[in-house]
């Protein structure tokens, strides 16, 4: 089974966001008034070659995220704290298509969550099941989806995504949903960063590989348990950095977030996650 980390461009962010200050909706108006941004980081996607079926996570971000008028101007964060920089060939879909993979022959799309620079590639795959948690979901309608900064306008039209229900059945701490019949990929709740985000485990021989969304913007963010600063549910983030941290302290786990720019260099290393961090309590 192979896992292919796809670059779909890159984004920057202002530095509060990735580590979160103050309490409550300061921690977004922090981040909207911080006159600091981070370097360009990576917009990643993942690939997996499994024998059930190509399965995709997440699909990156869009060259039309460049464009004028592709982002509401009405809307602050857009306005005031996000710039992207992708070209037409860092899509998700040309970049598949280099690795001799045809996004046609995808079979599952899991979405970790739907901000626009996980979803921008949607258009990508209109063959596959994509697969949505239901509470991720309910979080984009209406007006208060609008102020959550989804994009509902930018789908592909007809999107009707396969709702992800999780019941008694656990992995580790985490609700899971076994995706393959072999066992070997589980999608996972992790709420925090958005209200229904999920992430996907695989599990390799004698480790995971955790590939986690926005759960945390760095491997060292994760360890530190630092909740970003545009969670709408802080404590449901911290909770679920708590979960993870503990999974991977018993759990030899390759821990991988999306923006991280070592991701893609600990993915082909098989680098797990330093044991002997101090646990959350």
């Amino acid at each position: 089974m192979n896992i292919h980390a796809v670059e779909t461009g890159q984004v920057a962010i202002k530095t509060r966001q990735p580590v979160g200050k103050g309490q409550g909706s300061a921690r977004l108006i922090n981040v909207l008034l911080d006159p600091n941004w981070t370097a360009f980081l990576p917009i990643y996607a993942w690939v997996i070659e499994h024998p059930e079926g190509l399965i995709v996570v997440d699909t990156g971000e869009t060259a039309r995220s460049v464009e004028p008028g592709y982002f509401p101007r009405w809307h602050p964060y857009y306005r005031l704290a996000v710039r992207t920089r992708v070209q037409p060939t860092e899509e998700i879909g040309p970049q598949m298509k280099r690795l001799g993979l045809s996004p046609d022959d995808v079979r599952w799309v899991v979405m970790t969550h739907l901000h626009t620079d996980h979803a921008g590639g949607l258009h990508h795959f209109p063959k596959a099941d994509i697969l949505v948690s239901r509470a991720e979901l309910a979080a984009t309608i209406g007006f208060k989806g609008a102020i959550a900064g989804y994009l509902r306008n930018r789908w592909p039209s007809g999107f009707a995504p396969r709702l992800v229900d999780f019941g008694a059945e656990q992995l580790g701490e985490f609700p899971a949903l076994p995706l393959t019949q072999t066992g070997d990929v589980t999608i996972v709740a992790t709420p925090g960063h958005s209200a229904g985000h999920i992430s996907v485990i695989v599990q390799e021989d004698d480790k995971a590989v955790f590939l986690a969304g926005d759960t945390a913007y760095t491997e060292a963010n994760m360890l530190a348990q630092v909740v970003d600063g545009v969670s709408p549910d802080e404590q449901a983030a911290r909770s679920t950095l708590g979960r993870i941290l503990r999974y991977t302290q018993h759990t030899p786990t390759v821990y991988l977030p999306s923006h991280d720019p070592d991701s893609a260099r600990r993915l082909q290393a098989r680098q797990i996650v330093p044991q002997g961090a101090r646990m959350p309590g």
